[in-house]
Order: C-alpha cells, then sequence, then structure tokens
C-alpha cells in the first residue's frame, strides 16, 4: 500500500485496529444469524483461481443453510455478478488501497458488515493484507479463519495485532504453493470435506475456436514483455497463419496496443484494448484459438475455459500462481529463462530503468517464444 496522507491513513488505522475489539465486545450480546461472509480482495486472477469455491460452499453440508455474502474487490465485480449470483446473497465490493485514506468509507462499510451479524467470516488469502484483517475483524462474528499467512503483503506489527482478530489460523503445510491448491487446502479444512474439483472452471458460451489474442500488457510494466518482441512477434503470426489477430487488455495498456498498430502494415490487426468489459473478455478467451499474454489474469481465464495459451512468465512469483501444476489439466505453454533469483516476490535485486521489464521477463527470446506459439498452432 502506498500512503499518499500519513493523516487519514492514521484515523484508518485507529479503526481497523481498535474498532474490532469494541465490535467483538457488543457480538456477545447477540446471536448471530446463519450467515456467512467470504473476504477476497484480490486481483482478478486470484478470483479466477478461487471463485469455483463459493459455490461448493454454498453447498457444503456446514453451510448449505446459511446465506453466503461475498466482499470482494471492484475490478472483477461485473464477472462476479454474472458468474456467482446464484450462490450469493449480497455483494461488497472495495478498491482496497482507497480504503486506506477514507476512513468514513471504511467505518461505515465496516457498520454495514456488523449489522449483518455473521456466524462465521472466512479469508481464504494465504497472504494476507491489512485491509482485509480489519474488515473480518470489524465484523464481530462469532467464527473468523484466516491462514496464518506470511508478511509479504502486511507489516509484521499490524500482522501481530490483526491475527488477534481471527478464531482460528491455518498452518500451511510444506509444499503447497499454487495458489489453487492453498484454496483448496483451505475449504477442505473449514468444510471438513474432500473438495474433488482440481483446478478453476468457466463456461464459456461459444463453441467454435477462432483468432489470436494477445495480451501485451500486465498491471505493473515492468513485468511486461518488450514492447518490440511483441511487434516482431505479431509479424511472424501473419506470415504463417491466416487466423485474425486481436490485442485485448485494460485501458491502461492503450498505450503498448497504440505502438504495435502504428508499427505493422494497416488491418493486419484488430485492437480491442480498452474497448471490452470483463465478462465480454472472458467470452474472447473462451472462443479463442489461443491466448499469447504475460502473466496476467488471462492466462487463468484462458486455463479455466481449457483455452490454449502461451504465457510469457517472471520468477517473482514462480509456482504460486504459474506454472500451473501437471496434475491440473489445461492447455498452457509457460516460456521463460530460469534464474537464481526466482521467487524474490518481485524485490528485484537488478536495477534497471523505470519503465524497463525485470531482467527475468527481458531475458525471455522473441525464438523461444515463436517455437511455443507456431507449436500450439500446429496441433489440432
Amino acid at each position: 500500500m502506498l500512503i499518499k496522507n500519513r493523516n487519514l491513513f492514521r484515523i484508518t488505522r485507529f479503526i481497523l485496529l481498535k474498532l474490532p475489539v469494541l465490535f467483538r465486545f457488543f457480538s456477545k450480546f447477540r446471536i448471530p444469524q446463519k450467515r456467512v461472509l467470504i473476504i477476497k480482495s484480490d486481483a482478478i486472477g486470484d478470483y479466477i483461481l478461487f471463485r469455483n469455491f463459493i459455490e461448493i460452499v454454498k453447498k457444503s453440508e456446514i453451510f448449505n443453510d446459511h446465506k453466503i455474502d461475498l466482499l470482494g474487490n471492484k475490478l472483477w465485480q461485473d464477472l462476479a455478478l454474472q458468474y456467482d449470483s446464484a450462490f450469493i446473497e449480497d455483494f461488497f465490493f472495495i478498491i482496497p488501497d482507497d480504503l486506506y485514506e477514507s476512513p468514513l468509507k471504511t467505518i461505515k462499510l465496516g457498520w454495514q458488515l456488523f449489522k449483518k451479524n455473521y456466524q462465521t467470516v472466512l479469508q481464504p488469502g494465504y497472504a494476507r493484507v491489512f485491509i482485509a484483517d480489519g474488515l473480518a475483524g470489524l465484523t464481530g462474528a462469532k467464527q473468523i479463519i484466516g491462514f496464518e499467512g506470511d508478511t509479504e503483503r502486511i507489516n509484521i506489527k499490524y500482522k501481530t495485532k490483526t491475527d488477534q482478530f481471527y478464531t482460528q489460523r491455518l498452518q500451511m503445510p510444506a509444499g503447497i504453493d499454487f495458489e489453487f491448491e492453498r484454496s483448496k487446502f483451505f475449504f477442505e479444512n473449514v468444510l471438513k470435506q474432500h473438495v474433488t474439483i482440481t483446478g478453476p472452471i468457466i463456461q464459456s458460451k461459444n463453441g467454435s475456436r477462432h483468432g489470436i489474442i494477445i495480451f501485451p500488457g500486465t498491471g505493473v510494466i515492468k513485468r511486461c514483455w518488450d514492447e518490440e518482441k511483441f511487434l516482431a512477434l505479431i509479424k511472424l503470426i501473419n506470415q504463417h497463419t491466416s487466423q485474425p489477430v486481436y490485442l485485448a487488455g485494460a485501458p491502461h495498456e492503450k498505450d503498448i496496443g497504440n505502438f504495435l498498430i502504428e508499427n505493422l502494415p494497416p488491418k493486419s490487426i484488430n485492437n480491442l484494448i480498452g474497448k471490452t468489459s470483463l465478462p465480454q473478455l472472458v467470452e474472447l478467451i473462451g472462443s479463442a484459438a489461443l491466448i499469447i499474454a504475460n502473466e496476467t489474469s488471462a492466462i487463468h481465464i484462458a486455463a479455466a475455459s481449457q483455452t490454449k495459451a502461451v504465457c510469457i512468465l517472471g520468477g517473482g512469483h514462480f509456482g504460486r500462481f504459474a506454472p500451473y501444476p501437471e496434475h491440473i489439466q489445461s492447455r498452457l505453454v509457460y516460456v521463460y529463462e530460469k534464474m537464481e533469483c526466482y521467487h524474490c516476490n518481485w524485490n528485484c535485486k537488478y536495477q534497471t530503468g523505470e519503465n524497463e521489464p525485470y531482467p527475468c521477463i527481458s531475458n525471455v527470446g522473441l525464438e523461444k517464444v515463436w517455437q511455443a506459439v507456431r507449436q500450439l498452432l500446429t496441433e489440432t
């Protein structure tokens, strides 16, 4: 979290650390409702890896007679409303980082959650964050379950205090590194039942597969493969296939799209960057012949819809979000150059320019990516 206004943050910090103690005290004098809150404030890819567990919670023996609410990230609001409304009673969507400097919004949301009188709050994210911990505490729920977690995304001085909000903190066994498997471990322990799904699933309406969709951007520019390499890759694709090629991505990625359009022959590519909603993007990916992307949510959507994809992968979170374990069925190919500094949590030890990719990304060669693309294009 990047704090600009320290005074506002101090007020929010007080709300997140002190009021849960008061709310928990008041909760002793009421009988909780049969209602569960699931908190998942992470980005789109995290949601794709997590969302299938919502239905499992709703249909579980423990919670099948409970109402299920979801507190999520506004980034994937449209997707959740379209795909998961059947299992969710009430949604709450937030922009997590904005709340740190919005004490009024934070306490209003906390009061809303407290009034719901939850019996149970589930916080299945392993890398806990301060805002999610604080909101969990503000519910005053009888039972709040999360992971012991680590300090990658929360300052240890806050974690030490928010640990006390939880009635149960699960310890992650060694060897469970992939995010989907972590969620599966969490829900199997909470629900006390075996979970049969082996990977993310998302149903696409389109049956036929046609077109190549390229996602040249990322949420963090330093995790993005060089735009010149994407340009050269697109030229190779156009030389070797008649498949239509599309660019896609978020509105903030328009610059890289404009660069590619300006340096390619007219009408050789279709630019959809910033022009699709998230549900539309899911349908596009589900009907595509091939996806090419950096490590973004597009790769997880491709995996969930069983679409062939090439992922240009760095080492910051290697094994946590990608590559997928072999036992999870997907049609993904990962292209990377292993370095001794992998698993750095994107705390890169190398000095690079502000807009230059990390070395583990820039070291991935064009020819290696092209060979992966070419192989998938020739597969039936």
